[in-house]
């Protein structure tokens, strides 16, 4: 059985995060309540993605937070990364499965309730769920799905799910309720001045809400 929390997943977003850099960012946003992080960067190649994502995984070292690489199966192979996480017009999650190791967590995103059902829990061990709201973290996401089309796609996916999209401290509460076990989240911390506060906010909030 695969263990890793989805309560506080940070996706790292190069340009939010250039003030602090990536590695600092997410350093910081552990120590305040990040459990997962996700190295994202469409514009690296994967040597790029490689130097980067060995440099955070140092730094994540004996934390218990997990790494996951966004689409590039090579750079986190290399990286010996907790993870991958794909998106449906990316990679073939089947062909992923094959390529990485049976211990490594396999993420998907789905934006439909059709494509939710789709979903193999023998290939996929979570779902990324949105956009719940627009972000200009993804200039090309499909349209957002808000709190009611959450619960619908949470509903038919076989495994577990983080919700994404815009979201911030505020919408924990929403977020658990319509079925998530976590938000995912980009500029409510890469785009802060002070991260660690930032995620202390919102992991504050998830654990109001599940009180």
């Amino acid at each position: 059985m695969k263990t890793f929390d989805l309560s506080l997943y940070l996706v790292l977003d190069p340009i939010l995060c250039r003030q602090l850099g990536m590695v600092e960012t997410a350093t910081l946003a552990v120590a305040g309540g990040v459990t997962m992080v996700q190295l994202r960067d469409k514009a690296a190649d994967t040597a790029a993605m490689t130097e980067a994502g060995r440099a955070l995984k140092a730094a994540l070292a004996g934390t218990g937070v997990r790494l996951i690489v966004n689409d590039d199966v090579d750079a986190a192979i290399a990286i010996g990364a907790d993870g991958v996480h794909v998106g449906q017009a990316d990679l073939e999650v089947a062909r992923v499965r094959e390529q990485i190791s049976p211990d490594m967590i396999l993420g998907l995103s789905v934006e439909t309730v059709e494509l939710a059902r789709a979903v193999e829990p023998e290939l996929v061990d979570y779902v990324g769920v949105g956009p719940v709201f627009a972000t200009g973290t993804k200039p090309d996401h499909k349209a957002p799905i808000g709190f009611e089309g959450l619960r619908k796609v949470i509903a038919a996916a076989p495994v577990r799910a983080v919700a994404i999209g815009g979201l911030k401290a505020e919408h924990a509460a929403h977020v658990l309720a319509s079925g998530a076990e976590g938000l995912a989240v980009v500029s409510a911390i890469c785009g802060t001045t002070d991260p660690q506060a930032a995620a202390k906010a919102i992991a504050a909030e998830i654990g109001r809400s599940r009180r």
